[in-house]
């Protein structure tokens, strides 16, 4: 979607998958502003407002949601992946540097477990690190952030052709910040696929939005109006929501809180999506589209809390 979701250069997304050994990390819609062909957000703090791409439903949520593994494994669903967060992050890559249009230099030590949750916690803070991600250049920043990618991928494919990805989020709240939880193919961007199970603007926290990404040559996403933005009653950065994304071979499911807000099949381009592993990863970026004109003086900061995710598979 025309938010910062995808604002990472195939220059970036080469050096990482040298530097990481895991392939491109999230992948561009950046220098030209592609994305969902016409259904983003091109910038201006507007993220949610667009009637044409918005859900005309508000869904109803609940403040601290959750559910039991049971809840899946007694429908036939089988746990192929979790982190609780209550140990290490020896199952995610965490990022180091900048990217072109967002303030912030990514950093390691912003992405701390601390009270059985991962926080991604964005400061107002001097630095100096790598200029963009992999690049040798240096460059002092005002801002730090965090990033983490998950070392494993999952897929829908003929042998698993349900896949469920489940995360308990509490949005990030805060001027400038967009709470980022989505999944990339390794690849040249799009080839190997994007889908953005959830994300919110800092500044906008009773709206969420969901999108993918498609094309058959590298930087050129074909799919069009693939993003909605989702209503909600309550504040997503206030306490935990649980986000799903049940991935489908012809649909991308989206449920907040146990409840099925879209069935995703426009854009043409969903089953093209199919067999095409993604990586995982949260983060935390200040600045980007949907702050195409940041005012620097009013960012605070904030964080983004993660209680757990989990991936389930089904046939």
């Amino acid at each position: 979607m025309k938010s910062i979701i995808n604002m990472k250069t195939p220059f970036i997304c080469t050096i990482l998958l040298v530097s990481l050994c895991i392939a491109s990390v999230g992948c561009k819609k950046l220098a030209n502003g592609s994305g969902s062909g016409d259904g983003g957000n091109n910038g201006g703090n507007n993220g949610g407002t667009v009637g044409k791409y918005t859900n005309p439903n508000t869904t109803s949520v609940i403040c601290d949601y959750d559910v039991s593994d049971t809840a899946y494994t007694n429908h036939g669903w089988t746990k192929t992946f979790e982190d609780d967060f209550t140990g290490d992050l020896s199952k995610w890559n965490l990022i180091k540097g900048g990217l072109i249009m967002e303030e912030q230099c990514y950093e390691p030590a912003n992405v701390q477990i601390a009270g059985g949750a991962v926080q991604i916690a964005a400061k107002k803070e001097t630095v100096s690190g790598p200029k963009t991600v992999g690049n040798d250049t240096m460059q002092n920043f005002n801002y730090t952030s965090g990033w983490m990618v998950s070392k494993s991928t999952f897929v829908a494919n003929s042998s698993t052709p349900k896949v469920r990805i489940v995360a308990r989020i509490k949005m990030a709240s805060g001027y400038g910040l967009t709470s980022l939880f989505y999944g990339f193919g390794g690849g040249a961007w799009p080839t190997t696929g994007e889908i953005d199970f959830a994300e919110t603007q800092g500044d906008n926290t009773k709206v969420y939005a969901t999108d993918y990404a498609y094309g058959s040559s590298a930087n050129s996403n074909v799919v069009s109006g693939g993003i909605l933005y989702n209503p909600v009653t309550e504040d997503l950065s206030s306490c935990y929501h649980l986000y799903v994304m049940e991935w489908t071979q012809n649909s991308l499911n989206s449920y907040i809180d146990g409840k099925l807000v879209e069935t995703k099949t426009k854009g043409g381009y969903v089953s093209s999506l199919f067999g095409k592993p993604q990586y995982l990863t949260f983060s935390l970026p200040i600045g980007g589209l949907y702050y195409s004109q940041l005012k620097t003086a009013n960012i605070q900061g904030g964080t983004m809390s993660i209680d757990y995710v989990k991936v389930f598979t089904s046939n």
